[in-house]
């Protein structure tokens, strides 16, 4: 990288904070404060959607990073679609957790671990873009991004056939194998557990037609209805408590487990995508040492040389990705136990919180007197 990149300060991750969100129309403006690793000064920046897309473009575009072929990058969540056209079922389909939550709160905590990702990555930390991204009083996105430097989308389907070539290496074989079955599990296991978390929101609204439905039958003028009547404002206060009950967990579920198997899912992607840019330099240098070989004797030096650079370019993209693979498989780990364990602990709050609330409720219809 160039002097100017490796000369400038990184950003704290741990420091990078979504403190705000405001609406425009159509438009999303995240409020993002973040600290320099060398100073204790904050600094606040607003950013909008395009802004974190420039970012991930540039990241991709940086054409003097030796090896970038070979990482893993953070996957950056999709564009988000305030618009009130934009139903709940389509928002679902194609954001799935990151969709629920008020006021975008899933969607902004997705946001936050991109960047405190990037920001933690010792080979992204360096980029220009990204000291731009948290320092820039202008908006970067308004500037003309330049093409990734393995942008897919212009050559997919000369690409397709790459995508089954065998591998001359076991562990990367093993590995693409292996994100292969994977990606389809946790893309399975998020919907599965997307439809529990929406299963119980509707529970929850059910919970609260019920409980003002009991309201609505007491009958506070006849004398002879009293004691039914308070029997059904105490079922109704019961049924009002597992009706907060249930939107706590999905609360839970959504802010936790459900955040996470969004993450692990989109970071699958991310892994194979970085395992498919190998396998196109492997085709790559296989038609170079082809080439080399059929070369004729006036353009056998060149043919050599391409092999040679190739061959070079190709261990060292290995090389780079069997560091983030192994660095990938340590962090993802640590990332879901830290996940399950928030979860599990705030549950058992929620639990402990729900069962102190109906201890109160069952004391109380001991004491009515039928």
């Amino acid at each position: 990288m160039g002097s100017n990149e490796e000369s400038a300060p990184s950003v704290s991750a741990n420091s990078i904070k979504i403190t705000d969100i405001t609406q425009d129309g159509e438009t999303l403006t995240f409020a993002i404060t973040s600290q320099k690793s060398n100073s204790s000064a904050g600094v606040c920046v607003f950013r909008t959607y395009e802004d974190f897309d420039w970012l991930q473009q540039s990241l991709l575009s940086q054409e003097d990073v030796p090896g970038l072929l070979g990482v893993i990058f953070p996957p950056l969540p999709g564009k988000p679609l305030p618009s009130t056209s934009f139903t709940q079922a389509k928002a679902l389909k194609q954001f799935g957790f990151l969709a629920l939550g008020d006021e975008w709160k899933i969607y902004r905590k997705a946001l936050e671990l991109y960047l405190q990702q990037v920001a933690a990555h010792t080979t992204l930390s360096k980029s220009k873009a990204l000291s731009s991204f948290f320092s820039s009083t202008e908006s970067p996105g308004k500037q003309r991004g330049k093409k990734g430097i393995f942008n897919r989308l212009s050559h997919v389907m000369e690409e397709m056939r790459k995508e089954g070539h065998k591998d001359v290496d076991k562990f990367f074989q093993s590995e693409r194998d292996s994100c292969t079955h994977l990606s389809v599990l946790f893309k399975v296991s998020t919907e599965k557990f997307l439809d529990t978390v929406l299963t119980k929101q509707k529970l929850a609204v059910a919970c609260g037609h019920f409980s003002t439905s009991l309201h609505l039958v007491c009958n506070h003028d006849n004398p002879a209805a009293v004691t039914f009547s308070k029997i059904c404002l105490k079922l109704s206060d019961i049924i009002e408590a597992v009706k907060v009950n249930f939107e706590k967990v999905s609360d839970n579920d959504v802010s936790s487990m459900g955040l996470a198997l969004d993450l692990e899912s989109r970071y699958q992607e991310a892994k194979k995508e970085m395992l498919f840019r190998r396998t196109c330099k492997l085709v790559e240098l296989e038609a170079a040492n082809r080439n080399s070989e059929r070369a004729k004797p006036n353009k056998k030096a060149i043919m050599e040389g391409v092999q040679k650079a190739t061959q070079k370019e190709f261990n060292l993209i290995s090389s780079v990705a069997k560091k983030e693979i192994e660095q990938y498989h340590r962090a993802r780990v640590s990332v879901l136990r830290d996940f399950l364990v928030s979860w599990c602990e705030k549950q058992l709050s929620t639990a402990q919180e729900t069962s102190a609330l109906f201890s109160q409720h069952l004391e109380a219809c001991r004491g009515f007197v039928v």
